[in-house]
This record gives structure tokens, C-alpha cells and sequence, in this order.
């Protein structure tokens, strides 16, 4: 049987996740979920027990409203681009999230005594990090535009979907959840 996949919408109808079906048919009957559409067209894919046999779920809707979970924010150097906007902290310039020509500095230098923290840690162009060399920002007569911070959240990773090949039971969901 191939992976499909469901469309998991929160208690306020808006596109949450994908997961398989098997997850999604496994909360439907522990209660978590309500089914909101099912793939009645592909009978070849139908899930089948002693009591009988069930269509696959397309679309689930979660039943109880929840928290999300405060997620440590792992300190790596995608998240301190990310953190940073992807901008050189010295000059400003912005750089597509290709990466070319940037790279992270330590305010203070690590002979200096500087550590690879949160709040030493910034992004800055290959120009910028050359300039200020093993120096602090003001030996090097250079300012930051923003002082280094450990973030408290993660930019928001929204479902993304080509809509050229969404499921036909999808498109009312997801067109619902685009219009403002």
C-alpha cells in the first residue's frame, strides 16, 4: 500500500500537519480526532478489520483545543541566521537564505574569552567578520545593530503544499484557510 498521507487540521480548522493515515486512523478511534473527509474514491486503499472495512481518512480535524509546547530553541547556525534575518549585524546587508557570503562572529573573540553562546554568536558578511578580525566590536570601531539574544520561539514552520497536486479532499480546507 503507498503512503498516503491526511491533512490534520486544529479545533479552529486551520492546516496543522501531515501524517500518515495510519496515525490518523489510530487517533480517529482513540477519540482524538474527527474525520472529516475520507478517500472513498480509492476502494483498492481501505483499512480492514474483523468488523469490517473503513476508507482511508484524507482529512481530520484534532477534537480538544491544546497548548503548543515551548520548544527549546536548538543552538545551531541555521537558528542564529534564522534569529538574525539572515543580515550582516555590523552592516545590515541581507543575503538570501542560500547562505553565500555569510557567516556567524563572536562579539568577543574567543582568545578574548568569548564563548559560543546565544549571546555571543551573530551573523555577519564574509566583509564585516574579515574587518573586525579577532577583535571586539569596538576595537574594530564597528557597532552592532542589534545585541545577540537567545530567542524564545522557532519561526513558524507552517504545512506547505504544491496546490497544483493537493488532494480534491483537501482544497476546501486549505482554500479556507488562505482567504483572510
Amino acid at each position: 500500500m503507498n503512503a498516503a498521507i491526511v491533512l490534520v487540521l486544529d479545533a479552529g480548522m486551520r492546516p496543522l500537519r501531515v501524517e500518515s493515515w495510519q496515525k490518523a486512523f489510530v487517533d480517529h478511534l482513540l477519540g482524538k480526532t474527527e474525520v472529516l473527509e475520507w478517500r472513498f474514491h480509492d476502494r483498492q486503499r481501505e483499512v480492514q478489520a474483523a468488523s469490517g472495512s473503513w476508507p482511508l481518512p484524507s482529512v481530520v480535524r484534532v477534537l480538544s483545543h491544546f497548548k503548543r509546547e515551548r520548544v527549546r530553541v536548538k543552538f545551531s547556525r541555521l537558528n542564529i541566521y534564522a534569529r538574525d534575518g539572515y543580515t550582516c549585524q555590523y552592516c545590515g546587508d541581507g543575503h538570501a537564505r542560500d547562505l553565500p557570503g555569510l557567516t556567524f562572529d563572536h562579539v568577543i573573540p574567543r582568545s578574548h574569552g568569548g564563548l559560543t553562546t546565544w549571546e555571543n554568536i551573530v551573523t555577519a558578511c564574509t566583509l564585516c567578520n574579515s574587518r573586525k578580525a579577532n577583535r571586539t566590536p569596538a576595537e574594530a570601531g564597528m557597532h552592532l545593530r542589534r545585541l545577540p539574544r537567545k530567542p524564545v520561539w522557532l519561526p513558524s514552520m507552517g504545512v506547505r503544499m504544491d496546490t497544483k497536486n493537493l488532494p480534491k479532499e483537501w482544497r476546501p480546507y486549505w482554500t479556507a484557510a488562505l482567504d483572510p
